[in-house]
Order: structure tokens, then C-alpha cells, then sequence
């Protein structure tokens, strides 16, 4: 029997078992949605910009742990695209591409927004550097196996995206149905590789013999789904955990062995602990630059003489910025299932670090009294930390926070308790200013019953206002709490410092700082929309935004205090060098 690729493609998907898909029309894709139409199983989110949709998909592809679908159309489409894309790819989220292309028989005519200055309908070779794989279906029977080997590439390993550049005139054939009947067949649960017990016992007698040992944990630990397993390994030999930007949330901050996140943003007394440990078990971590403070050995890492167990799934990653004593390549989830049968098997009775716990204990009482002046600072505009603190007395334990980029990233990670482990969602790699906005969109479409939270810079709101199209049509309850102070604040504390200007880093008016009014634009878009003009009003919107499910955006005017930094960033000495400036206050 035969059917065509669109509705076959469709069958395909629904068998995966996806259920949204984000996108855009165009010309080369039309035939897709019309197959979408007929789907019992598949709900086509519209969006108005395609780096919306890409966003949206990252944000439900951390929610579900599975890859999310994105639908382009060629060229502009892709390029639009290709933001949010790459921001997967750097903190690897699992994503499948699929994008229409220039019909396959006008290849190298210059057909209707054909790239071809290097090769024939090029454009898909744009994805390839941000890509795990970019494939071009230029037959119309190899679409099955290609669409197979694109879900299983996304998920398997290091997750990332892939691309599946289809020209439309594939999409409108016909195919023997028997060919997805096939690849159907395949399982979709496939085993993922463990550690040995010999490893595992090797690194668990080190870890025992170490004065000052220590757990560093990245993005990597909710990407393998394994915080109940970094959890019990934690206790039973009571090793503190320190963690990347990635990595908050991994344990829940108020857990007695959390010590918090390191390097820039890091505390001092956090980086002294990473600095001072004899033996460190890395655990799905790139050891990125901000997290350790450039590498610079000064600051928040001393490798030597510290030594480094490094377990990853990437080998790429094992000892590409620090040298490491052990080496493991293995999902995350086995080799910690692994060490915790080991751990319980050589020191059954666990072990006790009073002194430490109580140590560390001491610390997080001290941070949190040092920050209550501002955490309940009256002033207005707001202090960053009260918009923070109410934030947390508003929302449930288990709700959810986007973040974008600058303040609303840097300070939460470093101020604000995450309760429940992999709540918190944050452009790591590459940073996006804009991802917050729409990525909550996609969190609160995979998780219905949680509250859902967009926490943005009045610059990163400004990226993608167009979610709130999207966000009505498609009755998405998101609360976007945009911390506003009229400025791409973290560039202006920076330009500030280092060159005593803020020239093309804050928005004005005849010399008048300025800011469109947000909430009047929600209105515009048929959305609540919530001006704070007093510190005290904060709250009480928040705990009614909570209670209405419902979209609502609530614009709070915020002073520029830059988040505290106690480690280092490179880029500070390329700006000043011999001076220890980081950034200064704006407004």
C-alpha cells in the first residue's frame, strides 16, 4: 500500500509518541501541516517567529526528557531558527529539525529562496556546525531510516539536535507504507552504557581516602534523569556538592550537603571548598569557563594539586579543561547506580562529616543574613533580591523558573532556593538573551499542572515579545516576571566599570531613561498584564497571577545592582588589566 511522505510522516510521529510540535508555516511545509490537521495525537503549536518555536521546543524537551520536534520552512525559516537551535545544541537538549526545502528537480536553478553560493540548496549546510547531524533527503524511500536514525542520534549519547532537510516535493509523494512499517519496529528503549565495578570500587576507596572530597555536578545530572541517584551517593558518604550554572538544582538548596554554585557567581566561601579539595568527582560538567573562573587557579579550582575523577557520557569532554586521574565515559544515571552498590558494599555504615555539614550550615545562614537589607528593601525601583524573595514566598516549592540572560540568571543561581531538583531552566552554553520567554512556554505546554515561571531582563523581554500571540491563541498559562531597569543591565555594569559610559547599552528618551509599557502591551495581546509601581505591590500580583492560571506578565522596575561576584572572568583584565573591576551600579 502506498500513502504520501506528509501523512506517513505524521503516522511516524505520532508512533514516537510526540504530541507537540512547534513551528511555522511556509510554502515548503504546508503539505505537513495539513497532514498535522487530521491528528488526533499531534498538537501543532503556532508561533510567530521560527527562534520562538525553537525555544519553546528546548524548554519541552528539558521538561519531558525526550526530543522535541520543530517544523521550518526553508531558508529565512532556518535562519530564524538556528538561535534557539544552537542554544540547544550548547546545553544539549535533544531537538529534531525537520525543514522543507527548494522542490529536488529546481536544485541549482535559484528557485524561490534557494541558497546556493557555495553548492545546490545549500541552506541546510548552515545547521551543520550546531548540529549532531544535518541530513538532506534527496530520495524519497530513505526518509524513514533517516527520520529513525534522527530520533535515536537526538536522544542517544551527549543529546543535541539534528537536522532533516526534506524538499517539498518529498513531502507530496508517495511511499510504500511498508517502509515506516519497518523502522517502526525498532526499539525505543535503548541500553546506555555503565562503569564497571572494578572503576566504580577504585573511585569509591579514592573518594574514602581523601581528606577533602568533594562532588561537582553539571547540567548533565538532569539531563540523565539521575538527581534521586546523585541524592543517596551524596548521603551515604556524605560528600558536599558543588555545582555549575547547569547543575542548580541538581540537589534541592536546602539540602545539608549542598554547598552551592562556584566561579564567577560564585560565593567565596564556595570556592575555597572547590579550590581546597584534595579529590573532586566530576559528574556530567564541561567545567566551562564562568564556573571556574577562567581556569585561572587563583580562584576556584587548583588542578593540581587537586586531582580529578571525571565521569561523563561525551569523552570529548574528560579532561579537556582540567587533567584527570580518572577517566570514565558512561551515562550518568548507570555509573551512579553503580557506585552506590559499591559504596554500600565496602562502608555499609556510610560516613559522618559533622564538622563540615555544620560548616556549611553556618555559611548559608550567614549569606542569607548578609542579603536581608536588600532581600526586604522597600525601595523602588526594586532591588533585585526582593523581587527574588517574594518571588520565592509566591510560588509553590515544585513550580518552575526560565531564565534569560544577566540578573534574572546570575542572581537566581546564586540567591534564589530551587526546592525540587531540575526546576530550573537556563541558557548555559551560548547564553541566548530571549530564550527565557518563549522556553517557559514550552515548559508549562509538557508541564500542565506545575506554575510555570518567565523570569527576563526588560532586554531579553524585548527579544521575542511575539510570544504573546502564541501564548493566547494556544492558552498557554505562563507568568513572565520581567525585572525590568531600562537597560541591558549587566553590559551597562560592565561598560560602566571598565570605561565609566554606558553608551548603547540603555534605552532613552532625550537623555530620559525608557521603557515601553509592558503590560499595556500584554493587554494589547489579550493577556493580564501587571505594572508594579511600589515594592510592596509585588507580592500580592504574583500570588494572584499563581491563582489565575492564566498567561500574565508583570513588568517590575528594577534597580541596576549587579550581582555579587567572588571569582573571576578573564574578560575583566582584557578591559582593565592589573585592576580587579568587575561592574558597577547604573541607575
Amino acid at each position: 500500500m502506498k500513502d504520501l511522505v506528509s501523512n506517513q510522516l505524521v503516522r511516524y510521529l505520532e508512533a514516537r509518541g510526540v504530541e507537540h510540535i512547534f513551528g511555522l508555516c511556509g510554502h515548503t511545509n504546508i503539505a505537513v501541516l495539513a497532514a498535522l490537521e487530521k491528528s488526533k495525537k499531534i498538537k501543532f503549536i503556532n508561533s510567530r517567529h521560527e527562534q520562538i518555536a525553537a525555544h519553546m521546543a528546548d524548554g519541552y524537551a528539558r521538561a519531558t526528557k525526550k526530543a522535541s520536534v520543530v517544523l521550518s520552512h526553508l531558508s529565512p525559516g532556518m535562519t530564524n531558527a538556528l538561535t534557539g537551535v544552537a542554544n540547544a545544541s550548547l546545553d544539549s537538549i535533544p531537538m529534531v529539525v525537520i525543514a522543507g526545502d527548494v522542490p529536488t528537480h529546481y536544485y541549482g536553478k535559484h528557485p524561490h529562496q534557494e541558497v546556493n553560493l557555495h553548492a545546490d540548496a545549500s541552506q541546510c549546510e548552515i545547521y551543520r556546525p550546531i548540529c549532531k547531524r544535518v541530513w538532506r533527503v534527496d530520495s524519497v524511500h530513505l526518509i524513514p531510516e533517516i527520520l529513525e536514525k534522527a530520533f535515536t542520534l537526538a536522544e542517544s549519547g551527549r543529546p543535541g539536535p539534528v537536522l532533516v532537510d526534506v524538499p517539498m516535493d518529498i513531502f507530496s509523494k508517495e511511499i510504500d507504507v511498508e517502509l515506516f512499517d519497518r523502522v517502526l519496529a525498532n526499539t525505543r528503549q535503548i541500553a546506555k552504557p555503565s562503569m564497571d565495578e572494578e572503576t566504580a570500587e577504585k573511585i569509591v576507596k579514592q573518594l574514602l581516602e581523601a581528606k577533602t572530597p568533594l562532588l561537582y555536578v553539571g547540567g548533565g545530572i538532569m539531563l540523565a534523569d539521575c538527581t534521586t541517584e546523585l541524592r543517596e551517593f551524596a548521603e551515604h558518604l556524605q560528600l558536599p556538592v558543588a555545582h555549575t550554572l547547569m547543575g542548580k538544582g541538581a540537589l534541592p538548596d536546602d539540602h545539608p550537603l549542598i554547598l552551592g554554585m562556584t566561579g564567577f557567581w560564585g560565593t567565596k566561601f564556595i570556592n575555597a571548598k572547590t579550590k581546597g579539595a584534595d579529590w573532586i568527582l566530576g559528574l556530567g560538567t564541561r567545567f566551562s569557563e564562568a564556573d571556574c573562573s577562567s581556569w585561572e587557579s587563583e580562584y576556584t579550582f587548583n588542578f593540581p594539586p587537586t586531582k580529578l575523577i571525571h565521569i561523563d557520557i561525551d569523552p570529548s569532554e574528560i579532561g579537556r579543561n582540567y587533567p584527570a586521574a580518572i577517566g570514565v565515559m558512561a551515562d550518568l544515571k548507570q555509573a551512579l547506580t553503580v557506585l552506590i552498590r559499591v559504596a554500600k558494599r565496602i562502608c555499609p555504615q556510610g560516613v559522618k562529616r559533622d564538622a563540615l555539614v555544620a560548616e556549611m550550615a553556618a555559611n548559608r545562614k550567614e549569606f542569607v543574613e548578609g542579603n536581608k537589607v536588600n532581600m526586604e528593601s522597600d525601595m523602588f525601583p526594586m532591588a533585585p533580591q526582593r523581587i527574588l524573595a517574594d518571588l520565592r514566598k509566591a510560588l509553590p516549592r515544585d513550580s518552575y523558573i526560565c531564565t534569560d540572560v544577566g540578573w534574572n540568571k546570575n542572581g537566581l543561581a546564586q540567591q534564589y532556593p530551587v526546592y525540587e531538583p531540575g526546576t530550573i531552566f537556563t541558557p548555559g552554553g551560548f547564553a541566548t538573551m530571549g530564550f527565557g520567554s518563549p522556553a517557559a512556554m514550552g515548559a508549562k505546554v509538557a508541564l500542565k499542572d506545575k506554575v510555570v515561571v518567565a523570569l527576563t531582563g526588560d532586554g531579553g523581554w524585548g527579544q521575542n515579545p511575539a510570544v504573546l500571540a502564541t501564548a493566547k491563541e494556544s492558552n498557554i498559562p505562563v507568568i513572565w516576571v520581567i525585572m525590568n531597569n531600562h537597560a541591558f543591565g549587566t553590559i551597562a555594569g560592565l561598560e560602566k566599570a571598565h570605561y565609566d559610559t554606558t553608551f548603547g547599552t540603555v534605552f532613552e528618551v532625550d537623555g530620559e531613561t525608557y521603557s515601553p509599557d509592558y503590560a499595556a502591551i500584554a493587554r494589547a495581546y489579550g493577556i493580564e498584564g501587571i505594572t508594579i509601581n511600589k515594592a510592596d505591590e509585588l507580592l500580592p500580583a504574583l500570588q494572584k497571577a499563581v491563582a489565575m492560571n492564566k498567561p500574565v506578565v508583570i513588568d517590575v522596575y528594577m534597580k541596576n545592582i549587579p550581582t555579587p561576584t567572588s571569582g573571576h572572568w578573564n574578560i575583566m583584565d582584557i578591559y582593565s588589566p592589573g585592576k580587579k573591576i568587575h561592574h558597577a551600579e547604573t541607575n
